[in-house]
């Protein structure tokens, strides 16, 4: 049988230290699958003392990440510190610099850095496996980089982060307001003290990029991502889609369409009847439209330490066995350059509320600006009855029919100048299942 494959893992965190003890508690399950045995030689973290779950006797350790990275005590840097740059990327240099294979959780650093990584690993022969970096235990980078390369794919969409998910799922089963949610979730640990990067989008525009690369064919490109967060989803939202048979949902989207590469992670009004639909609490998911196997969804855990765990200790394995592709699917040189296709030219059906004066004429305004603009409306709904030229505007629901994203936002810049609503317009896409 061939030598141990030694791991290095910088970053002994909650992943870190699962991973650490999957590989221990497993050690001798994992040798048939891996056809060698697995040890972890060296760690690195920022605190020696503290007890993470599993045995450091006989490992070395490193205070420095980088020295672990080129540590001729390794085979493989496992690379769970975090951070687009940093001692992560430093790192991640140096263990390429040095020769060896990377496993990585980090999608900020991918999704920054990913094309010059690939170029690197590819140069010198290596693997850089990051299952982990996106949706958690949900293998859809081997899906979409190994299984899918029979098919055409046009479209990869999905729940990618677990803290929006679980806001929206508890703002529409318990009819509590987003703030209340969000504190909620922090409080559970599903959410950081700073939720930015959560529910703003940028979380998931990491893993869409990771993506949506893979998927294409063509480079890493985060700043082509359009987004909108989830801040700003009301109960007025979510009582009016239930109405109209759909639910809410963060999706990050990556497609195509004739313009070119469409990449998005805004709110959407996805069918009832549509799996996605259907994910609740912090779980993600991930649906794959092929051409020869048509439209595959994986649902499962997107975080949580074995979880993710269970992925790093995945492309361990592969790399043991030998069995890994290019970083991002295809040569980093033979990667093209995104063709973007801007959100003004995204067609489809939207929702539109409005907070409008009751005034006379209003509502005729309001459906003559869409007609100016060329848009033909499904629906338009006005909830309850004010007095005549009263200053508490009343919510007003409009489904369009599918029209061009730069038609609807023309339309709405009209109506906000017609001083007959109360505040910005909201616009949710309505994603077809």
């Amino acid at each position: 049988m061939s030598r141990p494959l030694r791991i290095g893992i910088a970053g002994l965190g909650t992943v870190g230290a699962s991973a650490a003890g999957i590989l221990q508690r497993k050690a001798n399950a994992i040798v048939p699958k891996a056809g060698r045995s697995i040890v972890v030689t060296g760690v690195s973290a920022r605190s020696r003392g503290k007890d993470r779950g599993f045995d450091l006797e006989g490992i070395a350790w490193f205070d420095d990440p980088a020295e672990l990275a080129a540590s001729d005590e390794i085979d493989v840097f496992v690379e769970l510190i975090g951070g687009a740059n940093g001692p992560a990327k430093a790192a991640v240099e140096a263990a390429l610099a040095a020769g060896k294979h990377v496993v990585t959780a980090n999608k900020a650093l991918l999704a920054t850095h990913g094309n010059a990584l690939a170029c690197l690993a590819d140069a010198s022969g290596l693997a850089i496996g990051f299952e982990a970096a996106v949706a958690g235990g949900i293998p859809i980078i081997k899906t979409v980089r190994e299984a899918a390369s029979a098919n055409t794919i046009n479209r990869v969409f999905g729940i990618l982060n677990g803290t929006c998910n679980y806001i929206l799922t508890r703002m529409e089963e318990e009819g509590l307001e987003f703030d209340e949610c969000l504190k909620d979730a922090q409080a559970l640990g599903y959410a950081e003290a700073d939720p930015t990067a959560d529910i703003e989008g940028h979380d998931s525009a990491h893993k869409l990029a990771l993506l949506a690369s893979i998927v294409f064919g063509s480079e890493v490109d985060l700043n082509s991502i359009y987004l909108e967060g989830i801040s700003a989803i009301s109960q007025e939202d979510l009582r009016a889609a239930d109405e109209l048979g759909y639910r809410i949902k963060l999706l990050g989207v990556a497609q195509r369409t004739e313009q070119g590469i469409e990449q998005r992670v805004t709110p959407a009004m996805l069918p009832k009847s549509a799996p996605m639909a259907r994910v609740a609490g912090v779980l993600n998911a991930v649906a794959v439209d092929g051409d020869a196997f048509g439209e595959i969804t994986m649902v499962g855990a997107g975080a949580g330490g074995d979880a993710t765990a269970s992925a790093v200790v995945s492309d361990i394995v592969d790399i043991a066995r030998g069995r890994f592709s290019p970083a991002l699917g295809i040569p980093a040189e033979s990667l093209t350059p995104v063709s973007r296709s801007g959100m003004q030219a995204h067609a489809g059906a939207y929702y539109v509320r409005l907070n409008v004066y009751d005034r006379p004429g209003a509502l005729a305004g309001i459906a003559t600006r869409m007609a100016e603009s060329g848009i033909s409306l499904e629906s338009i709904m006005q909830k309850g009855r004010g007095e005549t030229g009263s200053q508490t505007p009343l919510p007003v629901t409009i489904i369009t029919h599918n029209t061009m994203e730069e038609h609807i936002r023309e339309a709405l810049a009209r109506i906000e100048a017609d001083g007959h609503i109360e505040g910005r317009p909201q616009m949710i896409r309505i994603e077809k299942a």
